[in-house]
């Protein structure tokens, strides 16, 4: 269902007011749902494997959400980055380079750190569901970790977009 959001906006809203493209742009942006596309397959394989009964996300392999907490990382900072970006370049923020990634990592942690409390405030109505404070920080590293790789992408291979700012 959420692969379907790109193409319905591109069909059902082909040209968005200029006060909203900073913030849509991700959504027209290929390269940017091509990794949301896989960080949703990937993701949803973890959970239930398919053609299987297998759960290797909360039963059978409890670190499986390693590579989820990675990946979802990398498309939560693409995203805010991009954003970002496109809000300097639209003339809503003065950013520089450096401002950009700071303020994105800032972004990223508060995101992180809101998603394990719902997840800890969670347990209580999900049986199977329980997480130490150590796999809490491991969660919380794996994003930092796959929000450094999407930096990686986007400086030195310019991939999903290219930034145009100062430093």
């Amino acid at each position: 269902m959420g692969l379907y959001i790109p193409d319905m906006a591109e069909k059902y809203f082909p040209n968005p007011p200029y006060k909203l493209r900073s913030f849509l742009a991700p959504l027209y942006n290929r390269k940017a749902m091509a990794l949301l596309g896989i960080f949703i397959a990937v993701h949803v394989s973890l959970v239930n494997v398919p053609f299987t009964t297998i759960d290797l996300f909360h039963k059978e392999w409890k670190n499986a959400d390693m590579v989820s907490h990675f990946l979802g990382g990398m498309i939560v900072w693409v995203i805010t980055a991009e954003i970002l970006h496109n809000m300097s370049n639209g003339g809503y923020l003065d950013l520089t380079k450096r401002r950009l990634v700071l303020y994105s990592f800032l972004i990223l942690f508060f995101l992180s750190f809101g998603w394990e409390v719902a997840e800890k405030l969670s347990e209580s109505e999900i049986s199977f569901i329980h997480e130490s404070t150590v796999n809490k920080v491991r969660d919380s590293i794996m994003n930092a970790l796959g929000g450094l790789c999407a930096l990686y992408l986007v400086f030195k291979r310019r991939y999903p977009f290219e930034i145009n700012l100062k430093y």
